[in-house]
């Protein structure tokens, strides 16, 4: 089950019938995700650091208590992806579905960058689909307002054949323009793309010619679709120029005006279910 690299980077490997996972106790980072006889469902970069202290390139990154740049006191997506998880509990549900939980609680250091009492559990279920959910609690005597999301890198036979359906109508931030828009037929990318659209309320497919990936989300009404192309790519740690062609990001999230404000004593939990025909 713990299993350490040369390194010493710790993280958890998962097997059962009918899947196997690894996760790196670090950041609750899920890097590897298989169904029996199927290809890895995750992206990860062949040169993705696993040291302390640096964000795993690829797998489902988790961005909390905050999405993005928004917050200037804190890091980029929060502080949590580079933050180490403690164990909590690994269930055998049945022969096919494992159940593997693990939780970040406030520290000194964490409050000297948000000073709240918190309890956030990543549970992850591993079976012929997987589950990824983030429970947060509110554990202090003041309300918190968090953004979040569920960064994940989905592998693809080629970037031009990828379709992604369910965001038909669904109005848009385009991040990269500063404009809002209204997404009127599939998603198809060929160029940088980096949109967060808002009223979420269907799964979401991802097609391309392998494969469908299927996306249903519980707790957030915002996606993010994003994949930094040529230029941006090559610039960012653990890509090479043409590394664009071979994932595309689809987010889970609750980001911009799908903040969730969680009171004292309660919870807010963000999930999804990714499915692979």
């Amino acid at each position: 089950m713990f299993k350490k690299l040369e390194n010493g980077f710790t993280y958890i490997e998962v097997k059962n019938k009918t899947a196997s996972a690894k996760v790196a106790l670090q950041g609750a980072h899920i890097f590897e995700y298989k169904c029996k006889d199927k290809k890895d469902m995750l992206w990860l970069s062949p040169s993705s650091y696993f040291e302390e202290g640096k964000a795993i390139r690829g797998g489902v990154p988790i961005c909390w208590p905050r999405f993005g740049v928004l917050d200037k006191s804190m890091p980029a997506h929060g502080f949590s992806r580079a933050a180490m998880f403690t164990f909590v509990a690994l269930k055998e549900i049945d022969e096919d579905t494992t159940e593997l939980i693990l939780r970040l609680c406030d520290t000194k250091e964490s409050r000297e960058i948000w000073d709240y009492k918190f309890e956030l559990d990543v549970v992850f279920s591993i079976a012929d689909t997987l589950t990824i959910e983030m429970i947060t609690k509110n554990l202090d005597t003041k309300e918190f307002m968090i953004t979040q999301a569920l960064h994940t890198y989905f592998s693809v036979s080629h970037i031009d054949d990828v379709v992604i359906s369910g965001l038909e109508e669904k109005v848009y931030i385009d991040t990269l323009t500063g404009t809002t828009q209204v997404q009127k037929a599939l998603v198809k990318v060929n160029a940088e793309i980096d949109r967060v659209y808002h009223g979420i309320d269907t799964e979401i497919i991802l097609a391309d010619k392998e494969r469908k990936i299927r996306l249903n989300a519980v707790g957030s009404a915002s996606a993010v679709i994003w994949n930094p192309w040529i230029e941006k790519g090559s610039n960012m740690s653990g890509m090479r120029p043409d590394t664009y062609k071979e994932f595309v990001c689809i987010e889970t999230a609750n980001a911009f005006d799908d903040f969730r404000v969680i009171a004292p004593n309660k919870s807010h939990t963000l999930s999804v279910t990714l499915h692979s025909d």
